[in-house]
Formats: C-alpha cells, structure tokens, sequence
C-alpha cells in the first residue's frame, strides 16, 4: 500500500513543456524499451548527468538510476552486491529499494573500473510529500533585524505559522539556523510539508519556527563567527533580539521546555552551542553533520567547537536532549575530522548520560541525509511533550544504556 501511495501522489501524467514527475518517470521504467521512457529519461537528466554515472531518482523507497555507456555496466548501491543492468535504447538502469528517513550512495563498475555515482540520493518517508486533507502553515514574508549585539549585523529572518496555531494560546518554538534555506515551500528539504504532516499527526506540537540567515556587516558574512564560536553570544542574540521581536507578533512561550533550536553543519554546532550555554532557555537540538571542529579556535584566546566532546565530558551536566547525526563521509581538512568528531559527541553524551540519540548514515557533508530523516528527529526531541509542563528532567533511555560505545572501522582504505 505504501508504494502505491507513493507512486500516486504527483500523478502519472508526464507534461512536455516541463520536467516529468518522478513518479510518472518510475512507472514507466517498468518498460525499459519504450520511447516514451527515453524521453522521460532525456527530460528528466542533463546529458552530462546521463554520461557521468550521476542521473538518479527516488520516490520514497522505490530508486531509479540511469546511465549512458557503451558497454553494460554494474550498479551498486549503498553496501550491496553488484548487479546488472537493463537496456534501455541508448542507456542502461538500475532500480533498488531503498531505506527511508536517510541517504544513500550508488556508483558503477564500468569495465571493471569504478565509475560515477553520488553519495546523497535522499529516500524520504511518506510525511515529506503532501497529504490529502493536511491544512498548510503559512510562511511570513521576509524580516531583516538590525543587531545591536553583533553592530551593524543586518540578518533576515522568516516565521512559519502552522494551520493549528491558536493566537490565544502560547506556543511552543523551534528555531533553525541557515533559515533561507526552509523559506519556501518547494524547497528541496521538504521541510514545511513534514511540519504540516506532523503537526496533523498530532507527533510534533504545533509550534512556531523561526528561520533565520547568518547576517552580514556591510559585506563581511558573519555566518562562522555567529555559528562557531564557543562564547554565549549568539544565544543573547536570540534571546534579547530575535525572540522578543518573534513574541510581539506571536504568543510564543517563555520556559525553555517548549523551544527547540536546529541547524546544519555550522548551524548545527550553534544549534548546540546555544543551548549548552543556555540550558534553561534552550532545551531541545537537533544537530546534522555538525560542525564540532576547530573553525573558530583560537589558540591561547578562545576555544573553538572542537572541545566540545571534553566539556560535555568534564563540565557540570546540563539539562538538555539532543539529536544528531552525521555520515563517514562527511569532512576532512585543517579544521578537524567531522565524522570522528560527530561520534566523539555521541560516545561523551552517552557517557555522562544525557537524553540523546546519534543516527549514523553513509553520507558526505551534505543535507540529504538530514532532510529525509527530519520527521523521525523532529518527533525524538519533541516526543512526551506536554503542554500542562514548563520543565521536564531528561534522562537517557534505558534502551540507550545497554547500548556499548560507537567504535570506528576502517573503510577506505585497503
């Protein structure tokens, strides 16, 4: 049933003035010989993506991947056997079914060479497509705030109304670093069509969300001092600028139990980084392909977020519940290892007992994995939420503790 919901839900019409619906492109690769799938195909890629081994698709869990060779090649995907692949007119495909809410890599064996692939096809769970019958939130249009904290710092910013909120109610709040890139709803992340569907499901409260861009000082991106340094600043930026502002539109509630605060990469290390100096006002992350490395360290004047994993392990405990994930192949440079970094993060949250989950995927440092697993983060840290509460004493899941250490295995190398 789940495939035919999936299947179903842009329709199965393949309109020539625009790029064919993935959906309709997966049914008819079910005839590899038919013009009419050539013709999706050639709509649906570039050439060079069709020759590069990088033309790939999916709908849920049902993947297609093509590719424009000579001689037949052998598609593996993820950590699967390679398997053949059918002709079709001048190309070859592939299909696999593939886990949801992460990503997944692919790549050829072209004559016995590796060849092409990506490593970020997301597979995204039924909550990020529409769904009959769910009332759509609105987006704000776009603010710009004027810091006094940060002087001069000119930084725009949305606000994400769901279709539940009551303006006499107060309201929970959630907000998420990098916020440009949530702003719209077509956007790639999917992220306001989840916020609708698990508000419907009643698996998220229906809270406000705030999406908010790194700022800019004339022409200096303020994007790694605002997200990577290891001070309390940009927490009283949220605090005493942003959130007041927010509020004079918005009820939104005051206890730090009903917000939330997420981010990506550098965002997401400030996500954290907000809450870990303000526990009572920020008691809820959400962290993908953190950035928990040396950015900002200065050496003799100020920490960087590489030291995060030794605070968490010999500062005072904080009162906060945390959801991260990263992938293997996620960043190597001068700054730090993001992948062993990310894991050191999870081995000191779990030593000193806090409430936090660590999801590990295969990716790079990129969005694709945390896009598609957003519905399941999203439901962890807000799970037994209750309204009737202004507090709430996080303690790790049983489940957790008889979990051993992650541990690191050589992949990459012979």
């Amino acid at each position: 049933m789940m495939r035919s919901i999936f299947l179903s839900l842009a329709g199965a019409l393949l309109l020539c003035a625009q790029k064919p619906d993935p959906a309709a492109v997966l049914k008819l690769a079910a005839k590899p010989g038919s013009a009419e799938f050539q013709k999706a195909i050639e709509a649906s890629f570039t050439p060079q993506q069709l020759e590069k081994g990088e033309a790939s698709l999916a709908v849920g869990p049902d993947a297609l991947y093509v590719i424009k060779a000579a001689k037949a090649p052998q598609l593996l995907v993820d950590d699967t056997p390679a398997a053949a692949m059918k002709k079709a007119g001048p190309y070859f495909i592939g299909t696999a079914k593939l886990a949801l809410y992460t990503s997944h890599t692919y790549h050829y064996i072209v004559e016995g060479k590796r060849f092409g692939g990506r490593l970020d096809v997301s597979a995204f769970g039924p909550e990020s497509y529409e769904q009959p019958g769910v009332p759509q939130g609105k987006i704000s249009e776009k603010f710009v705030h004027t810091s006094k904290l940060y002087e001069g710092m000119l930084a725009d910013y949305w606000v994400y109304t769901p279709a539940q909120y009551n303006a006499a109610t107060p309201t929970p709040v959630m907000i998420w670093q990098d916020g440009q890139k949530y702003a719209t709803r077509d956007a790639s992340n999917r992220l306001l069509i989840q916020l609708d569907n698990l508000v419907q499901q009643k698996r998220i409260p229906a809270a406000i969300h705030i999406f908010i861009s790194p700022g800019k000082i004339g022409d200096r991106a303020m994007r790694s001092i605002l997200y990577d340094t290891y001070t309390d600043k940009y927490s009283r930026y949220l605090l005493d600028e942003i959130l007041p502002i927010v509020s004079s539109k918005w009820n939104l509630r005051k206890d730090g139990y009903s917000r939330a605060i997420a981010g990506e990469s550098s965002g997401a290390i400030c996500a954290f980084n907000s809450a870990w100096w303000k526990p009572e006002e920020f008691t809820r992350i959400y962290s993908r392909i953190g950035s928990f490395t040396s950015i900002q360290w200065k050496p003799g004047e100020l920490d960087g977020g590489n030291v995060f994993p030794f605070a968490i392990r010999k500062q005072a405990k904080r009162n906060i519940r945390a959801f991260l994930s990263d992938g293997s192949e996620d960043l190597e440079n001068n700054h730090g290892s993001w992948p062993l970094q990310n894991i050191q993060m999870a081995n000191s949250l779990k030593m000193q007992e806090y409430d936090f989950h660590f999801k590990w995927g295969n990716g790079a440092h990129s969005t694709s994995m945390g896009n598609a697993e957003a519905p399941l983060a999203l439901t962890w840290i807000w799970r037994d939420y209750d309204p009737a509460k202004t507090s709430q004493t996080f303690t790790m899941d049983p489940a957790e503790k008889e979990k051993p250490y992650f541990r690191v295995k050589s992949l990459n190398r012979e």
